[in-house]
């Protein structure tokens, strides 16, 4: 039914009624009990938070490095960030001594007698949403030092590891293979 709208007695203005969404969203969500309510926002947005979740969590697992010698499992910390351990090595003996590697490199001379086998080289890794990718450090028991390093998954199977001093242009990077 049209409506007519009087502007002080001058003119009549006649407007055709147009169906207002807001007040039709307003009735619906009046009739939805609180309850149902935090039930639709939650199917609404569980989506977007477990695909973030999903995000950070696709680097756990065991990765093969470039150079096949080694194998590190990458596991999320009680602290919510993420951590590596060499878990498998291509030669675990140390050819001079006939015992287990040791981390003999290591600049702290009380920890050059931990074995590598075991060793957590990847600490403190966070995942950023926006660029898809960690932000940690790693540490090479081969030459003894600790690097910034940057990781992005190229593929479910396939990490980008990125170790660098100062600024990421200067660094090497490595392609790390999904074991499992």
């Amino acid at each position: 039914m049209p409506e007519r709208i009087n502007f002080a007695n001058k003119k009549q203005v006649v407007l055709k009624k147009q169906p207002n969404t807001n007040k039709m969203i307003y009735f619906a969500l009046k009739s939805i009990s609180m309850s149902k309510l935090y039930s639709l926002i939650i199917i609404l947005f569980f989506p977007l938070i477990t695909r973030a979740q999903a995000g950070a969590e696709a680097i756990k697992g065991v990765w093969k490095n470039g150079e096949g010698t080694g194998q590190i499992e990458i596991y999320k910390t009680t602290s919510g960030h993420f951590a590596g351990k060499i878990i498998w090595l291509k030669e675990p003996i140390d050819e001079e001594t006939g015992k287990p590697k040791l981390d003999k490199r290591n600049p702290d001379k009380s920890k050059r007698s931990t074995p590598t086998l075991g060793l957590v080289n990847m600490h403190g890794f966070k995942y950023d949403a926006d660029d898809k990718e960690w932000n940690g450090t790693i540490y090479d028991p081969k030459n003894g030092k600790e690097y910034s390093c940057r990781i992005e998954m190229k593929d479910g199977n396939t990490l980008k590891v990125r170790g660098y001093i100062g600024i990421s242009l200067i660094g090497r990077t490595d392609t790390w293979t999904r074991m499992r």
